[in-house]
């Protein structure tokens, strides 16, 4: 495989980013966002471990800014406290700006 071939994996309502390079991060997780969205899930967890933050700011930096993202938090402690956030959804795609 071809690094520059696109990645495919299943749209589910989390993702675990443990096993992408820091690098790919911003795009994947943009990708994802959409397709959840296509999908119907009004919230995601996403997995990016506690290590020592880094990969958690990329991820909550992305959701900052990501039109589709209403808001999100960290995960309670049973669905990977801060080892994960939880990114809540609109309800509709807002309109052009």
């Amino acid at each position: 495989m071809n690094d520059d071939e696109p990645i495919e994996f299943p749209i589910e309502d989390s993702i675990d980013l443990h096993t992408f390079r820091p690098g790919e991060v911003k795009s994947l997780l943009h990708d994802y966002l959409e397709a959840a969205f296509e999908k119907g899930y009004a919230e995601v967890r996403i997995i990016h471990g506690k290590g020592i933050g880094v990969l958690a700011e990329i991820v909550r930096s992305v959701l900052r800014k990501h039109p589709l993202v209403e808001s999100f938090r960290q995960a309670d402690a049973n669905a990977g406290s801060w080892g994960a956030t939880v990114a809540v959804l609109r309800r509709k795609k807002p309109g052009p700006y």
